[in-house]
């Protein structure tokens, strides 16, 4: 689905996040969003680790 956004369509979003929220509150939303992921990758290798450990010991 992202993969089809191209170019004109970032700046289309970030053109109506601007008009939505204003240049003061894009940073801590950026930073809000960037927290959030690398949150959410951790949560999932963590996951896929202690899946991979059972795995391993119920061989």
């Amino acid at each position: 689905m992202l993969q089809n956004i191209g170019i004109p369509g970032l700046i289309l979003i970030l053109v109506i996040a601007l008009i939505i929220f204003g240049p003061s509150k894009l940073p801590e939303i950026g930073r809000a969003l960037g927290s959030t992921l690398k949150e959410f990758k951790n949560s999932t290798k963590d996951l896929i680790s202690s899946d991979e450990k059972e795995k391993a010991q119920s061989k």
